[in-house]
């Protein structure tokens, strides 16, 4: 059910069950006018984003290359 990137997916659920909960004690407390629809909008869509995403095996660097020694001068005696 998670796939590949599972770890991105519970972040997005993560974020999704948040914004809701957030919402649902807004709403206890003052009804449709006290819930903040922007950051309830804004947590859904980040939360569909995150479990969308298709990051697993994506490395930030195109061809991975060895470190190599930089040369380092030192002061003379």
């Amino acid at each position: 059910m998670l796939g590949a990137s599972w770890k991105t997916t519970v972040a997005g659920i993560v974020a999704i069950v948040i914004a809701l909960g957030n919402a649902i004690v807004q709403f206890t407390q003052g009804g449709f006018a006290a819930v903040a629809w922007e950051v309830l909008i804004a947590g859904i869509t980040a939360g569909i984003g995150l479990i969308v995403a298709k990051d697993a095996g994506v490395s930030n660097s195109p061809t991975p290359v060895a470190a190599r020694a930089l040369p380092v001068k030192l002061p003379s005696p």
